[in-house]
Protein backbone atom coordinates (compact mmCIF):
# COMPACT_ATOMS: atom_id res chain seq x y z
CA UNK A 1 0.00 0.00 0.00
CA UNK A 2 1.32 3.40 -1.01
CA UNK A 3 1.62 5.91 1.53
CA UNK A 4 1.21 9.93 1.24
CA UNK A 5 2.88 12.14 2.59
CA UNK A 6 1.08 15.09 4.34
CA UNK A 7 3.19 17.56 2.02
CA UNK A 8 2.40 15.62 -0.67
CA UNK A 9 -1.21 15.66 -0.64
CA UNK A 10 -2.76 18.76 0.75
CA UNK A 11 -5.40 18.35 3.25
CA UNK A 12 -5.69 21.60 4.61
CA UNK A 13 -9.47 22.17 5.35
CA UNK A 14 -10.69 18.90 4.82
CA UNK A 15 -11.61 16.19 6.39
CA UNK A 16 -9.48 13.62 7.94
CA UNK A 17 -10.10 10.29 9.84
CA UNK A 18 -7.51 9.07 12.71
CA UNK A 19 -7.40 5.05 13.90
CA UNK A 20 -5.73 4.98 17.01
CA UNK A 21 -4.65 1.61 18.46
CA UNK A 22 -4.66 2.22 22.44
CA UNK A 23 -1.88 0.70 24.84
CA UNK A 24 -0.41 1.22 27.85
CA UNK A 25 2.68 3.12 27.02
CA UNK A 26 2.62 3.92 23.33
CA UNK A 27 -0.36 5.03 20.48
CA UNK A 28 -0.54 4.07 16.94
CA UNK A 29 -2.22 6.43 14.90
CA UNK A 30 -2.61 6.17 10.77
CA UNK A 31 -4.58 8.91 9.41
CA UNK A 32 -7.20 8.92 5.89
CA UNK A 33 -8.00 11.64 4.31
CA UNK A 34 -10.18 11.63 0.78
CA UNK A 35 -9.72 7.42 0.56
CA UNK A 36 -6.19 7.37 0.94
CA UNK A 37 -3.60 6.58 3.63
CA UNK A 38 -1.97 10.09 4.36
CA UNK A 39 0.05 9.37 7.60
CA UNK A 40 1.41 7.01 10.25
CA UNK A 41 3.02 7.69 13.35
CA UNK A 42 3.82 5.80 16.97
CA UNK A 43 4.12 8.24 19.70
CA UNK A 44 4.03 7.87 23.67
CA UNK A 45 0.19 7.51 25.01
CA UNK A 46 0.22 11.36 26.37
CA UNK A 47 -2.54 13.35 25.60
CA UNK A 48 -0.37 16.47 24.82
CA UNK A 49 1.38 14.61 22.20
CA UNK A 50 -1.85 13.53 20.53
CA UNK A 51 -2.99 16.97 20.66
CA UNK A 52 0.00 18.80 19.47
CA UNK A 53 0.15 16.18 16.28
CA UNK A 54 -3.44 16.71 15.60
CA UNK A 55 -3.41 20.24 15.41
CA UNK A 56 0.41 20.75 14.10
CA UNK A 57 -0.33 18.72 10.86
CA UNK A 58 -3.85 19.40 10.33
CA UNK A 59 -4.36 22.71 10.66
CA UNK A 60 -7.73 23.47 9.67
CA UNK A 61 -8.98 19.94 9.45
CA UNK A 62 -12.04 18.71 10.31
CA UNK A 63 -10.92 16.01 12.49
CA UNK A 64 -12.53 12.86 13.52
CA UNK A 65 -10.83 10.27 15.67
CA UNK A 66 -12.01 6.67 16.35
CA UNK A 67 -10.80 4.26 19.56
CA UNK A 68 -11.91 1.06 20.55
CA UNK A 69 -13.00 0.82 24.23
CA UNK A 70 -10.56 -0.81 26.64
CA UNK A 71 -8.80 -0.60 30.49
CA UNK A 72 -8.59 3.21 30.40
CA UNK A 73 -12.36 3.96 30.20
CA UNK A 74 -13.29 7.42 28.41
CA UNK A 75 -11.02 9.80 29.85
CA UNK A 76 -9.14 10.03 26.15
CA UNK A 77 -12.92 10.67 24.88
CA UNK A 78 -13.29 13.65 27.42
CA UNK A 79 -10.24 15.53 26.62
CA UNK A 80 -10.31 15.49 22.50
CA UNK A 81 -14.39 16.76 23.19
CA UNK A 82 -13.37 19.24 24.90
CA UNK A 83 -10.80 20.24 22.53
CA UNK A 84 -13.20 20.61 19.62
CA UNK A 85 -12.81 16.99 18.52
CA UNK A 86 -15.00 14.37 17.06
CA UNK A 87 -14.34 11.50 18.68
CA UNK A 88 -16.08 7.92 18.43
CA UNK A 89 -15.59 5.06 20.85
CA UNK A 90 -16.50 1.52 19.73
CA UNK A 91 -16.61 -1.50 21.63
CA UNK A 92 -14.46 -3.95 19.79
CA UNK A 93 -17.03 -6.55 18.92
CA UNK A 94 -19.32 -4.13 17.17
CA UNK A 95 -16.60 -3.55 14.23
CA UNK A 96 -17.92 -4.88 10.99
CA UNK A 97 -14.80 -5.02 9.39
CA UNK A 98 -13.14 -8.34 10.47
CA UNK A 99 -9.27 -7.38 12.12
CA UNK A 100 -6.41 -8.62 9.91
CA UNK A 101 -5.83 -12.70 9.24
CA UNK A 102 -2.18 -11.99 9.23
CA UNK A 103 0.12 -11.36 12.41
CA UNK A 104 -1.59 -8.88 14.40
CA UNK A 105 -0.16 -5.52 14.89
CA UNK A 106 -0.70 -2.32 16.61
CA UNK A 107 -0.35 -0.48 13.10
CA UNK A 108 -2.30 -2.88 11.21
CA UNK A 109 -4.99 -2.32 13.55
CA UNK A 110 -4.64 1.57 13.68
CA UNK A 111 -5.18 1.35 9.63
CA UNK A 112 -7.91 -0.67 10.39
CA UNK A 113 -9.67 1.77 12.59
CA UNK A 114 -9.27 4.50 9.93
CA UNK A 115 -10.50 2.68 7.55
CA UNK A 116 -14.19 2.02 8.93
CA UNK A 117 -14.32 5.58 10.40
CA UNK A 118 -13.85 7.13 7.14
CA UNK A 119 -16.53 4.21 5.44
CA UNK A 120 -18.56 4.32 8.37
CA UNK A 121 -18.04 0.73 8.54
CA UNK A 122 -19.30 0.09 12.27
CA UNK A 123 -22.58 -0.44 13.71
CA UNK A 124 -23.49 1.11 17.16
CA UNK A 125 -20.25 3.48 18.98
CA UNK A 126 -20.40 3.01 22.71
CA UNK A 127 -23.09 5.66 24.72
CA UNK A 128 -20.19 7.33 26.85
CA UNK A 129 -21.77 8.33 29.89
CA UNK A 130 -20.66 12.26 31.86
CA UNK A 131 -17.94 12.07 34.37
CA UNK A 132 -20.69 12.19 36.79
CA UNK A 133 -22.24 9.45 36.16
CA UNK A 134 -19.13 7.60 35.31
CA UNK A 135 -17.96 8.53 38.90
CA UNK A 136 -21.31 7.61 40.40
CA UNK A 137 -22.12 4.14 39.00
CA UNK A 138 -18.41 3.41 40.24
CA UNK A 139 -20.13 2.84 43.96
CA UNK A 140 -22.55 -0.06 42.05
CA UNK A 141 -19.89 -1.48 40.46
CA UNK A 142 -17.31 -1.56 43.34
CA UNK A 143 -20.22 -3.01 45.66
CA UNK A 144 -20.61 -5.75 42.80
CA UNK A 145 -17.25 -6.56 43.07
CA UNK A 146 -16.96 -6.87 46.71
CA UNK A 147 -20.07 -9.26 46.96
CA UNK A 148 -18.05 -11.47 44.94
CA UNK A 149 -15.16 -11.12 47.67
CA UNK A 150 -17.55 -12.18 49.92
CA UNK A 151 -18.80 -15.05 48.27
CA UNK A 152 -15.09 -15.85 47.51
CA UNK A 153 -14.13 -15.52 51.53
CA UNK A 154 -17.30 -17.74 52.60
CA UNK A 155 -16.35 -20.88 50.52
CA UNK A 156 -12.85 -20.67 51.53
CA UNK A 157 -13.83 -21.13 54.77
CA UNK A 158 -15.96 -23.54 54.59
CA UNK A 159 -13.62 -25.50 52.62
CA UNK A 160 -10.77 -24.83 55.37
CA UNK A 161 -13.00 -26.88 57.66
CA UNK A 162 -14.17 -29.62 55.01
CA UNK A 163 -10.20 -30.46 54.48
CA UNK A 164 -9.60 -30.92 57.85
CA UNK A 165 -12.58 -33.01 59.19
CA UNK A 166 -13.90 -30.36 61.51
CA UNK A 167 -17.76 -30.42 61.92
CA UNK A 168 -20.06 -27.70 63.35
CA UNK A 169 -23.65 -28.62 63.87
CA UNK A 170 -25.15 -25.80 60.99
CA UNK A 171 -22.92 -28.15 58.46
CA UNK A 172 -26.34 -28.76 56.60
CA UNK A 173 -27.64 -25.36 56.17
CA UNK A 174 -27.52 -23.99 52.39
CA UNK A 175 -27.19 -20.40 54.55
CA UNK A 176 -24.15 -19.79 56.46
CA UNK A 177 -25.58 -16.30 58.26
CA UNK A 178 -23.05 -13.76 60.25
CA UNK A 179 -24.20 -15.32 63.22
CA UNK A 180 -22.74 -18.96 62.10
CA UNK A 181 -19.77 -17.16 61.09
CA UNK A 182 -19.25 -15.58 64.40
CA UNK A 183 -19.74 -18.81 66.45
CA UNK A 184 -16.54 -20.41 64.09
CA UNK A 185 -14.15 -18.47 66.70
CA UNK A 186 -15.02 -20.37 69.37
CA UNK A 187 -13.88 -24.08 67.95
CA UNK A 188 -11.63 -25.71 69.82
CA UNK A 189 -8.83 -25.93 67.39
CA UNK A 190 -5.13 -25.81 67.18
CA UNK A 191 -3.20 -23.02 67.39
CA UNK A 192 -1.97 -23.10 63.75
CA UNK A 193 -5.72 -23.83 62.45
CA UNK A 194 -7.28 -21.16 64.59
CA UNK A 195 -4.57 -18.50 63.47
CA UNK A 196 -5.33 -19.61 59.89
CA UNK A 197 -9.23 -19.33 60.57
CA UNK A 198 -9.17 -16.21 62.21
CA UNK A 199 -7.58 -14.38 59.49
CA UNK A 200 -10.67 -15.74 57.01
CA UNK A 201 -13.28 -14.43 59.40
CA UNK A 202 -11.63 -11.19 60.00
CA UNK A 203 -11.13 -10.57 56.25
CA UNK A 204 -14.37 -11.29 55.50
CA UNK A 205 -15.91 -9.39 58.78
CA UNK A 206 -13.78 -6.18 56.93
CA UNK A 207 -15.80 -7.09 53.73
CA UNK A 208 -18.93 -6.86 55.20
CA UNK A 209 -18.51 -3.63 56.56
CA UNK A 210 -17.12 -2.39 53.20
CA UNK A 211 -20.36 -3.89 51.66
CA UNK A 212 -22.58 -1.46 54.05
CA UNK A 213 -20.42 1.38 53.32
CA UNK A 214 -21.04 1.00 49.83
CA UNK A 215 -24.78 0.15 49.89
CA UNK A 216 -25.70 2.87 52.41
CA UNK A 217 -24.26 5.46 49.40
CA UNK A 218 -25.63 3.62 47.03
CA UNK A 219 -29.06 4.47 48.87
CA UNK A 220 -27.90 8.04 48.82
CA UNK A 221 -27.14 7.75 45.15
CA UNK A 222 -31.25 7.19 44.82
CA UNK A 223 -32.24 10.49 46.49
CA UNK A 224 -29.94 12.76 44.07
CA UNK A 225 -31.76 14.97 41.97
CA UNK A 226 -30.26 13.94 38.78
CA UNK A 227 -31.71 10.52 39.31
CA UNK A 228 -34.47 10.40 41.95
CA UNK A 229 -37.46 11.02 39.21
CA UNK A 230 -35.74 8.05 36.98
CA UNK A 231 -35.31 6.06 40.38
CA UNK A 232 -39.08 6.12 41.14
CA UNK A 233 -40.03 5.15 37.58
CA UNK A 234 -37.40 2.30 37.36
CA UNK A 235 -39.17 1.39 41.26
CA UNK A 236 -42.58 1.17 39.69
CA UNK A 237 -41.27 -1.65 37.37
CA UNK A 238 -42.62 -5.13 38.11
CA UNK A 239 -39.56 -7.33 40.25
CA UNK A 240 -37.93 -4.47 40.15
CA UNK A 241 -36.12 -2.89 44.02
CA UNK A 242 -34.16 -0.43 44.90
CA UNK A 243 -30.94 -1.88 44.18
CA UNK A 244 -31.61 -2.81 40.67
CA UNK A 245 -33.22 0.57 40.21
CA UNK A 246 -30.39 2.55 40.70
CA UNK A 247 -28.23 -0.04 39.26
CA UNK A 248 -29.52 0.73 35.53
CA UNK A 249 -29.77 3.92 36.25
CA UNK A 250 -25.86 4.37 36.88
CA UNK A 251 -25.37 2.22 33.79
CA UNK A 252 -28.08 2.92 31.56
CA UNK A 253 -28.73 6.26 32.41
CA UNK A 254 -31.83 8.47 33.03
CA UNK A 255 -33.61 7.19 29.98
CA UNK A 256 -34.78 3.77 30.59
CA UNK A 257 -37.01 3.35 27.10
CA UNK A 258 -34.70 0.63 26.45
CA UNK A 259 -36.72 -2.07 28.93
CA UNK A 260 -39.37 -2.73 26.51
CA UNK A 261 -40.08 -5.88 28.16
CA UNK A 262 -39.15 -8.07 31.13
CA UNK A 263 -36.83 -10.37 29.22
CA UNK A 264 -34.84 -7.26 28.96
CA UNK A 265 -34.75 -6.50 32.53
CA UNK A 266 -34.20 -9.86 33.92
CA UNK A 267 -31.14 -10.39 31.89
CA UNK A 268 -29.81 -6.98 33.20
CA UNK A 269 -30.54 -8.22 36.83
CA UNK A 270 -27.82 -10.64 36.72
CA UNK A 271 -26.51 -11.33 40.43
CA UNK A 272 -29.05 -12.18 43.26
CA UNK A 273 -29.45 -8.48 44.48
CA UNK A 274 -31.20 -10.17 47.70
CA UNK A 275 -28.10 -11.85 48.68
CA UNK A 276 -26.94 -8.09 48.72
CA UNK A 277 -29.98 -6.49 50.60
CA UNK A 278 -30.07 -9.03 53.28
CA UNK A 279 -26.71 -9.28 53.93
CA UNK A 280 -26.74 -12.83 54.10
CA UNK A 281 -23.55 -13.78 52.46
Amino acid sequence: MKIYRVQDFVVKGKEVFVGLEDSKSTWKIAVRCERMLIHEVSMEAKYPALIGYLRNKFPECAIRLIYEAGFKGFNLYDRLTEDGIDCVVIPPHMVTEPKVKKVKTDKRDARRLAYILENHDFKDPCHVPDKERREDRQISRTLIAVQKDVVRNRNRIRKLLDFHGIEVPFADKNEWGRKEFDSLRKLPLSDPLKAALNVLLTMLEHLWDQRTILRDYLRDLCKKERYNKAFKIAMSLPGIGWFTAIRLILELGEDLSYFTNGKKIAGFRGIDVQRILDGRD
